[in-house]
């Protein structure tokens, strides 16, 4: 019963915010997404997500905010036996959406992913590091955080610290 009742508090807040999000502009275009950085498993930032079987990793030197608002990264996750996967996304904070640009192979680097849409941010599980991403560093509120520098900063910093004015910094 409990379980049931946590399943739909978290249905109901994800109607809402999925309600609260900005108006989409009819006129927006995304941007060529540049080619995915080298892959680099040396300085990832740990990405905490409950109940996770594998452990995720943004490559801060990945990150990047576009003109047009889409917040790209590496994102890696590791298997308890050692296993690595690296996909390259973006996110778009205004719809709550995410694409997987590319993803990468250990033996013949990366191959681009030339069916992916954007999709639904909130309702899919594969996503939930990206959900993560976008909550603990990448977006404000609707919007993009300030720059690849503020995302990569949020990302590291406890959640008590995140999103802080510069001046209380």
């Amino acid at each position: 019963m409990l379980f049931r009742l946590t399943v739909a508090a978290f249905a109901m807040a994800a109607a809402v915010a999925q309600a609260q999000l900005a108006t989409p502009d009819p006129d927006w275009k995304e941007a060529e997404a540049p080619a995915p950085p080298a892959l680099q498993l040396d300085k990832l930032i740990p990405i905490e997500i409950p109940g996770a079987t594998l452990r995720y990793g943004v490559d801060p030197a990945s990150v990047s905010l576009g003109a047009d608002g889409v917040v790209r990264y590496v994102v890696v996750a590791r298997s308890s036996t050692g296993a690595v996967n690296a996909m390259y996304e973006g996110i778009r904070c205004n719809t709550a959406e995410v694409k997987v640009y590319a993803r990468h192979n250990p033996d013949s680097g990366w191959s681009r992913n030339t069916s992916s849409d954007w999709g639904p941010l909130h309702d899919t599980r594969p996503f939930r590091h990206s959900l993560a991403i976008a909550r603990t560093g990448a977006c404000m509120g609707h919007g993009s955080n300030r720059s690849a520098e503020h995302i990569v900063r949020d990302l590291r910093s406890p959640a008590g610290n995140r999103f802080e004015n510069e001046s209380r910094r």
